[in-house]
Parts: structure tokens; C-alpha cells; sequence
């Protein structure tokens, strides 16, 4: 099996990690514009099977020559390429999966759908750990149960030290971060498919020490095409990012003084768009390298053997500092890979473009992810009131 690995940052790298670990990988070609980026993963991974190359992934015929020469392409760059790369994929006949985020970007992307099963290809947007990861889970709860009634889902990527500067760090790319904060949200509530607006609906929850009481909030993208998977079958859906308590207010009052905005603002001496401002000074002042963590509770309700029951998948995940992976590298790159060696190997053999939790074998994925240590675990017991 021959992959391709867009993007040598520390998604790319985690994926590529996860990749030459396959005694069945053969080669991994790691491609990024920045030859020292791509320098550094290979020098740090040091496996035969990595091949480096500088690409620039705006040149779409030096991306295709690329993917043709390999089974399987992962993105591990930012989503605003990933429907052009998506494209590429076609013309080289080649798999092909990201890790997604927007849901704009996603729903462009599933227009090549009869395109991609005509030419016998299969492309997976959203695979990372919300969305991605998160909806999988809730699948494999839903589907124990004989009538399905909620699916709550909560994830976050945090610092381990809570004192840090928003109660953050730079754990992941900023422009998803901010996208996440200032796109509305989809859910069902009620039955009904719907929007509600981003850095709403703060709710309290609790994990173990020395995390305590948390606070989780909307924001977009973290189940992709999940809401319209379940339309009509659910009465209640929705998404929360679990932060630190606090967080949602400071990052509601940049949104409203509109540094998330996109259109340029005139200011003295030009334009600035606020946005790419806010990101900028993010990426300045907010701690980076620090320890992680991932915190994950995805609450299922419904009625199995006419009793109602609450399924109910939780994890805690820390960095792996011996293998300098973050607790967000290894629950974003590696689902992705997996489920790229799932579609090399033939373990996924339908094409088009797919929604992983409809196409995704959970019970092999599953066990995939705890053979890598990701350790998730799923308590059944009698429903307790969410909110």
C-alpha cells in the first residue's frame, strides 16, 4: 500500500507516523511547500518507506503526477484546499480523504459524488476527531439501540495547565479554530434540522480531577453531514466544545467587536482584514508545545430491550511525550490514517463520496484505535438528564 501525506505539519506528521508504523504501508511520499518542514518530519521519523517532496499543492498538475503515484491521498492541510485536492483525487484516480472541519467546503465536495463512483474512487472528508472520530462513536452507540432519541456529543483539545492565556493553546491550525467560533451551527432539535448561532448555549459538565467542572458551547463543524444523517430519526442532535470555564465570554467578545470577521477594514495606512489580525496575534500570544489533552463524551439515548437506556463513549486523552505526539495530533491524524488503510486495503470497498459514519466498519475501526492505545470506553446505563 502507497499513500500520499498533504501537509508535513503536525497533523502530517502524526498521520505519516501512524502510517510507517503498517507493516503492509510500503511507501509514504510526505509533500509540503516547505522543504524544511518536510526536512524535519523525515530527519525526526527517520523509516526508509517516507519518500520527502516540496510541492506547492496550488499547482494542480504536480498533484495529480503525485497521486497517481500512490494508493491512497490524506490531507492534512487547511480545509479551504481540500475541494480543489478532492479534484485532483479524480483526475488521478486515486483515494482520497481529509480532515475536513467546514462544513461549506464539505457540502461542495459531495457534488463530485457521481463523478467519484463513475471513476470507482472513494473520497472521505471529515476525518479527525470532531468531525470525524466523534460521529463514528456515536454510530456505535445508535445503532445497539432498538429507538434512538438524542445524541449529545462533547469534545475538546486543551492545554493540560488551565492557566494559560484563554485558557488555551495552539493545539491545532487557528483558521479552523476561529472558523469553529464564528460559523452557525447545524443541529436537530425537536426533530427539525436548524441553525443556531456559534458560542451559544454554555452548559456545565464534569471529568475527574484535575479537569473538574468544564464548560461546553456550540460551535460549527464538529459532525459534518451527522445532523442530515439523522434527520427524522433522532428528536435531539447537537455538538459542544468543551474549554476551560471562561473561555466561550473572552472569545464572545472578539466575535462581537468583529475581529472574526472576513471583510477587510479600513484603518489608518490601508486595509486590514480582522480575521487574519485576530489569527495573527493568537498565534503570537497563545502557548505552544505545551502537554495536552483530549477531553470526549458522546452521550447516546434511546430504548434497547424495551427499557430506555444511555450509552455513553468517554476518553481522556494525554500527549505522547516519549513519540513528541500531541494528545490532538493522535486523535486527528490517526483515525484519518486508519480509515485510509481501511479504503487501501479493501475493507471499504464502496466509492463515491462517503460519509464515515454511514461507510466507516466501526467494529474494526474500534479496535484499530485501541490497538494504537486510544483508550475509549462506553458505559450503558439508565438515562441521566443532560441539562
Amino acid at each position: 500500500m502507497k499513500f500520499l501525506v498533504l501537509g508535513a505539519g503536525r497533523m502530517g506528521y502524526a498521520a505519516v507516523y501512524d502510517l510507517i508504523r503498517s507493516p503492509k504501508v510500503e511507501k509514504v511520499v510526505v509533500a509540503d511547500k516547505d522543504a524544511k518542514c518536510v526536512g524535519n518530519a523525515v530527519e525526526r521519523l527517520n523509516d526508509p518507506k517516507i519518500v520527502p517532496v516540496q510541492l506547492d499543492i496550488t499547482k494542480q498538475s504536480d498533484v495529480i503526477a503525485l497521486m497517481k503515484s500512490v494508493d491512497v491521498a490524506i490531507s492534512c492541510v487547511p480545509y479551504d484546499n481540500n475541494y480543489e485536492l478532492a479534484k485532483a483525487a479524480l483526475e488521478a484516480k486515486t483515494h482520497f480523504v481529509d480532515l475536513g472541519g467546514n462544513e461549506s467546503v464539505v457540502e461542495k465536495t459531495f457534488l463530485l459524488h457521481d463523478l467519484a463512483k463513475e471513476r470507482k474512487i472513494t473520497i472521505m472528508p471529515d476525518l479527525g476527531l470532531a468531525p470525524g472520530l466523534v460521529s463514528i462513536l456515536a454510530v456505535a452507540a445508535a445503532d445497539s439501540l432498538d429507538e434512538l432519541y438524542e445524541i449529545r456529543i462533547r469534545v475538546g483539545g486543551l492545554p493540560v495547565e488551565s492557566e494559560n492565556f484563554l485558557g488555551y493553546s495552539h493545539v491545532f491550525a487557528l483558521e479552523g479554530l476561529i472558523n469553529e467560533y464564528a460559523e452557525a451551527v447545524t443541529l436537530i432539535r425537536d426533530g427539525r434540522l436548524m441553525q443556531v448561532p456559534p458560542l451559544s448555549e454554555v452548559e456545565s459538565l464534569d471529568f475527574p480531577k484535575p479537569f473538574g467542572e468544564m464548560e461546553a458551547f456550540t460551535t460549527s463543524g464538529g459532525i459534518s453531514t451527522l445532523p442530515r444523517t439523522y434527520e427524522g430519526k433522532v428528536q435531539h442532535l447537537d455538538y459542544k466544545t468543551i474549554r476551560y470555564k471562561g473561555h466561550c465570554q473572552q472569545m464572545s467578545l472578539l466575535q462581537e467587536l468583529g475581529l472574526m470577521g472576513k471583510d477587510p477594514v479600513k484603518i489608518k495606512g490601508g486595509k486590514v482584514i480582522p480575521r487574519d489580525l485576530l489569527i495573527c496575534l493568537l498565534d503570537q500570544k497563545l502557548a505552544k508545545g505545551e502537554p495536552d489533552v483530549v477531553l470526549l463524551r458522546v452521550t447516546v439515548t434511546g430504548v434497547k430491550d424495551k427499557e430506555p437506556r444511555q450509552l455513553v463513549w468517554e476518553g481522556i486523552e494525554f500527549s505522547d511525550q516519549a513519540e513528541r505526539l500531541t494528545a490532538m495530533m493522535r486523535m486527528t491524524a490517526f483515525p484519518a490514517s486508519i480509515i485510509a488503510q481501511m479504503i487501501a486495503r479493501g475493507d471499504i470497498k464502496e466509492r463515491g463520496v462517503l460519509r464515515q459514519e454511514m461507510s466507516v466498519p466501526v467494529k474494526l475501526f474500534l479496535a484499530e484505535m485501541e490497538s494504537r492505545g486510544l483508550r475509549l470506553t462506553m458505559t450503558d446505563r439508565a438515562p441521566v438528564a443532560t441539562e
